[in-house]
């Protein structure tokens, strides 16, 4: 008996020595992201993103470090779409789950929270789903680094769709945005100097709580006013809470933009025929001649059965751009793989990524629009794959 329990525990030991080595052996990269609250949806495209970006480098053996391939390990904490909580699961995912990086979480409130931490810790941190103005106003980043659309290209493309197209309206404009970050930058600032620096007229502008529930007023004054144009910066629910109160109210807009609450699919489920005819700005589809883009779009609807969305491609070149500075680097030296990401100058699945001083790198702005069901680029002309949809249809 004593030489069977001898033997047990040797056993025991060894394999806990195994698991123990096996778990040094792997690169561990943490992620933060909105998997509840009132951003899951863009949580769980980030989410398929990154996990993807990492089990096709798994499958290729690994990253080498040292001459040898280790796999990767990818550890993801919900914040809950809350600033706070990203903050917290970033200090976490560093100090006690030992990730050598990070990739963000989305929208500037939450990447910018773990992009703080991330830089006090000196930990690079590679993120989509920031708008670029909003990443850079926060500070100086030297190990943060943001790939995605600017604000200022938002902000502009409806009106230049317009021009393009020669769409007849009456110019005037009823804006409507939350007091976050990107809506007190794009609603409070930049459409309304676009507007009137191109001849609009700005009727109304309201701002709201990012939890606000009740739009009636703003609405009816929109309504009042005779806008034809109707710009709306918002989360999702809001976004949807926002159209289906335009419709109670008979407020009938022959463009609206919905920025944020407009992307991700929940939008179009949630609203039905209501979504038809309504524009987000967008930066990525399958359609585009980037390298992988078809494949992945058809990738994602075959494994999550859902219509694509382009935050599955941020998301997996952010991740690809983080894993090819490992690699690059050779190391899991934090120093040596944030100068790594520094020199990233390559094509990936949203396009050519090369960060500049500001440790940002653009890509370039369309617009998507809702119709049946399903998103389609209507702007830039030579982008498009859909027919614009104009006016929105009548509300029904």
């Amino acid at each position: 008996m004593q030489a069977t329990r001898i033997a047990l525990a040797a056993a025991a030991a060894a394999l806990l020595m195994s698991t123990g080595a096996q778990a040094a052996e792997e690169i561990v990269i943490g992620a933060s992201l909105p998997l509840s609250g009132p951003l899951a949806g863009f949580g769980a495209y980030q989410k398929w993103g990154y996990e993807t970006a990492v089990a096709d480098v798994n499958k290729a053996g690994g990253i080498a470090i040292g001459g040898k391939k280790r796999p990767l390990k990818l550890v993801i904490r919900d914040d809950k779409t809350d600033p706070n909580v990203t903050a917290s699961n970033t200090e976490t995912l560093i100090s006690r789950e030992g990730a050598v990086a990070m990739l963000g979480s989305c929208t500037p409130s939450l990447v910018n929270a773990g992009a703080l931490v991330a830089e006090r810790r000196k930990v690079p941190l590679v993120a989509g789903c920031d708008p670029l103005g909003a990443f850079k106003s926060v500070r100086k980043w030297s190990y943060a680094w943001a790939l995605f659309f600017d604000e200022g290209d938002l902000g502009s493309a409806p009106f230049k769709m317009m021009a393009d197209y020669g769409l007849q309206t009456n110019k005037k404009v009823a804006i409507l945005h939350d007091n976050g970050p990107d809506g007190q930058v794009v609603g409070g600032q930049i459409w309304p100097a676009v507007a009137k620096a191109g001849g609009y007229t700005v009727t109304h502008s309201a701002s709201f709580p990012v939890d606000a529930q009740q739009f009636t007023s703003m609405i009816n004054q929109a309504k009042a006013d005779g806008a034809d144009i109707a710009l709306v910066d918002a989360i999702p629910p809001q976004g949807i809470a926002i159209r289906k109160q335009m419709a109670a109210a008979g407020y009938q807009p022959k463009i609206i933009v919905v920025e944020k609450g407009a992307e991700p699919e929940q939008f179009a489920q949630a609203l039905g025929a209501l979504a038809d005819g309504v524009l987000v700005g967008g930066y990525w589809d399958p359609s585009f001649p980037y390298p992988g883009a078809a494949e992945l779009g058809k990738r994602f609807e075959a494994e999550a059965k859902q219509t694509q969305s382009q935050h599955i491609a941020d998301s997996n070149a952010a991740a690809h751009v983080l894993f090819d500075a490992i690699a690059a680097a050779g190391s899991l030296d934090r120093e040596k793989i944030n100068a790594a990401v520094a020199r990233t100058d390559k094509d990936y699945v949203v396009g050519r990524v090369k960060f500049d001083a500001e440790h940002a790198s653009r890509i370039p702005i369309t617009l998507m629009q809702w119709q049946g069901g399903k998103s389609f680029v209507v702007w830039p002309k030579d982008r498009a794959n859909g027919k614009l949809l104009f006016p929105v249809p009548t509300a029904k």
